[in-house]
């Protein structure tokens, strides 16, 4: 017993002596050390077996982290949209600075000269209070973005227990949603609460079917002055819509409220409740309307506030688009109440929030097809912007801006599914279905949604692979999913044009421009 406290009176008075040899400099350095690669300083200082535990720590939350981000992507990438593993994931950012903080200090501590002057001690006092902020500031900013994020996926998506919707499917596989399910398709509402307006318009209807398997998606912008819209043989609204949703012998300010645009507000007023139980009755409405005129069951809906807009453009620094022919910003076609402003025409122009939700929306002197053109070319740029970098600086912003932007039917559990389609579709090719307006009577006051139907199908048609050389060709299958499209007719109908959107938004200046 003596001889071991003998012993450690010597390993004490050794490191007394190694404390009073050291120099202010190399205290310093070795604090630095320690914070770059917690654990060698104090190798290096001599605290051999402590520093031996903490660089060994270190390392294999290190390589944990590697492992785990080269082998477990989807994972990560799942748990960013699930509540619980978020708050999990604050915590442990907090606790990991937290012990880094601890290290820093106390590796200086054990590190410093023992005979250190004050200027010496007020040095290292500040090294260490820099090399601290250092660490804690960013750890912060990650907190901060990971609770914005659990707060977003708290008050945009609900789980399916807690939401109601009227229309959306009732069972999902949740580890694999897109078993058996070739598309998902999503109804895209831009809805316009103006502080002139009573009520919310939906100026904005686009179909956005997504192939699960590549991620390319297909964009099919619906008219707003669409009239007579359709409703499935099983919906309840059929029986007081049999013909679709639309009055004859109206003039045409009076067919206003019987528009596609109208139909959001104005159905659920007339028939509060008919579809049953729902956290968002209009948007029920049109999934089924929508649905059954193009041909296809949409699963969700995603409703985006227009009066909110601007704030994700601004959170995203902003969108590029090319401007083929000025944009009126106001202005009244029908009373001659001219724009008091234009957006003028120019490639790769780039747009904050006021001037891009212009751009989407401006109507003055512009055709409805004009300005669902601009509203893709609009969606586009927000894809663009969207790039991990901007995603990483401005998540805060953009996560507060979707708050109050964002309303779905989304449950929470297919977020996870969706985060991995969402990776595809950032991959895949975005192409739009070419409505021919003149042939498909889109203008008239019953337009040919028979047409429609059949145009979509064919649009949607899977393509056919190519035979393998070695082998007798195959007739390939052209049997459509019943749960995708439904039967449009019994005509032949050859696919319509499909654009690409970067083909559709490039810049090809309009010869005589709007004034």
């Amino acid at each position: 017993m003596g001889d071991e406290s003998g012993s450690q009176r010597d390993r004490r008075a050794a490191e007394r002596i190694a404390r009073r040899a050291r120099t202010v400099p190399r205290s310093l350095g070795l604090t630095l050390v320690s914070a770059l690669l917690p654990g060698a300083g104090l190798i290096i200082g001599g605290r051999r077996k402590l520093g031996a535990f903490v660089l060994t720590l270190t390392l294999g939350l290190v390589g944990l982290g590697v492992y785990v981000g080269l082998t477990r992507r989807d994972e990560v990438l799942a748990a960013a949209v699930v509540p619980s593993r978020l708050l999990v994931t604050s915590v442990v950012i907090g606790a990991i600075a937290l012990a880094w903080i601890l290290v820093i200090v106390g590796s200086h501590r054990l590190l410093r000269p023992a005979t250190a002057a004050p200027a010496g001690r007020a040095v290292g006092a500040l090294l260490v209070g820099m090399l601290c902020f250092a660490i804690a500031a960013p750890a912060a900013v990650a907190v901060q973005s990971v609770l914005a994020q659990r707060d977003l996926v708290e008050n945009v998506f609900v789980s399916q227990g807690e939401s109601k919707s009227a229309t959306r499917p009732t069972t999902v596989n949740v580890k694999d949603p897109w078993e058996n399910r070739p598309r998902l398709n999503l109804l895209l509402l831009g809805g316009d609460d103006a502080k002139d307006r009573v009520g919310v318009r939906t100026d904005t209807v686009i179909v956005a079917s997504i192939d699960t398997r590549t991620g390319d998606t297909a964009l099919i912008s619906m008219p707003r002055q669409l009239t007579f819209m359709p409703f499935p043989k099983d919906s309840p609204l059929r029986r007081f819509y049999p013909n679709g949703f639309g009055k004859e012998g109206l003039s045409l300010e009076g067919r206003l409220e019987w528009m596609l645009t109208a139909m959001y507000q104005n159905i659920p007023a007339a028939h509060p409740g008919i579809l049953g139980p729902s956290d968002n009755e209009g948007a029920d409405v049109l999934k089924q309307s929508v649905g059954e005129a193009v041909g296809l069951e949409l699963d969700y809906y995603l409703q985006v506030n227009l009066q909110g807009f601007d704030q994700i453009v601004d959170a995203l620094g902003g969108i590029t688009v090319n401007v083929n022919e000025r944009v009126a910003m106001g202005g009244v076609s029908s009373s001659h109440i001219p724009p008091s402003d234009w957006i003028e025409a120019g490639p790769k122009q780039h747009l904050d929030g006021y001037h891009a939700l212009w751009f989407a929306r401006g109507r003055y002197g512009a055709a409805d097809d004009q300005r669902q053109i601009r509203q893709r070319c609009a969606i586009k740029g927000i894809v663009d912007a969207a790039d991990p970098r901007t995603l990483a600086t401005k998540y805060q912003a953009i996560a507060r801006a979707g708050k109050n932007l964002l309303r779905t039917d989304i449950p929470q559990e297919l977020l996870p599914a969706l985060i991995q389609l969402a990776m595809r579709v950032k991959g895949g090719t975005v192409s739009n279905i070419s409505l021919d307006v003149s042939k498909l009577k889109l203008k008239y006051l019953h337009p040919d949604y028979e047409g429609l139907r059949a145009t979509v199908a064919a649009a949607l048609e899977p393509k056919p692979e190519a035979p393998i050389t070695s082998a007798p060709p195959s007739t390939p299958s052209t049997e459509t999913p019943k749960k995708l499209l439904r039967p449009a007719t019994g005509k032949i109908t050859p696919p319509p044009p499909t654009e690409d959107l970067e083909d559709a938004c490039a810049y090809r200046p309009a010869g005589d421009q709007p004034n």
